[in-house]
C-alpha cells in the first residue's frame, strides 16, 4: 500500500518562493479549480479517528478519496485510497445523494486554486502544490507517494527540500481542520 508523505507550509512571501521555485527547475501547469466536499462515516467521527473521506471535483473530473490516521509526527504521512468516478456535476451531486442514503454527514466544502509542478531534488521527482484556498490564504505543498518502505527517505527528501526553500511555517492541520475551525469562531 502506498503511503502520501506531505508537508504543508502557509506562503508569507509568495513572490520570493515562486522565484525560488522556478530557480529550481518547477515549471508550474495552469491552475485548477477543486473543490473537496468532505463527508463523516455514520458510525464513526473521523476527527476522532484522523481519517477523511471526501468527493473531489476537478472541473468535470471526480475522485473519491480516504485518507488514514496520520503515521507521523515530524511529516504528515498517511495512507490515501483514490478512485475515480463517473465524471460531472450531476454524477458527483448523485454519489452525494448516494452517501447521504447510507447516513454519511457532510462535513464542510474546501475550495482551492492549484497550481501544479514537480522539482527533480536530490534524483527524487517531489511533487509541488500551490494552492490559494478560500477564506483561508496561501499555501505550499511537497508531496511523495511511496511505499511503506521508503517512507523515511521520503521524510528526509522532504524536510531537506523544505531546508533548501526556506520555508519555516509549517502547517499540520488539514485544508478540513482549517476551513472548520474557520467557521466555528
Amino acid at each position: 500500500m502506498k503511503l502520501e508523505v506531505e508537508q504543508k507550509y502557509r506562503v508569507e512571501d509568495p513572490a520570493v518562493l515562486r522565484a525560488r521555485l522556478e530557480q529550481l527547475g518547477a515549471q508550474f501547469a495552469p491552475a485548477v479549480r477543486q473543490v473537496d466536499a468532505y463527508f463523516n462515516h455514520p458510525a464513526r467521527d473521523f476527527a476522532l479517528t484522523d481519517e477523511a473521506f471526501r468527493i473531489r471535483s476537478i472541473g468535470d473530473e471526480n475522485l473519491l478519496t480516504y485518507k488514514g490516521p496520520k503515521l507521523d509526527r515530524t511529516v504528515k504521512t498517511r495512507c490515501e485510497l483514490e478512485q475515480p468516478i463517473v465524471g460531472g456535476a450531476a454524477a458527483a451531486e448523485q454519489f452525494t445523494e448516494l452517501l447521504l442514503a447510507l447516513s454519511f454527514r457532510p462535513t464542510a466544502k474546501v475550495t482551492k486554486s492549484r497550481e501544479s509542478a514537480s522539482i527533480n531534488w536530490r534524483g527524487v521527482e517531489t511533487e509541488i502544490a500551490w494552492d490559494e484556498v478560500e477564506g483561508l490564504g496561501t499555501f505550499l505543498e511537497l508531496e511523495l507517494v511511496v511505499e511503506r518502505e521508503a517512507m523515511d527517505a521520503a521524510k528526509s527528501q522532504i524536510l531537506a527540500l523544505e531546508k533548501e526553500l526556506g520555508l519555516t511555517t509549517i502547517e499540520r492541520r488539514s485544508y478540513l481542520e482549517m476551513v472548520l475551525a474557520a467557521t466555528s469562531t
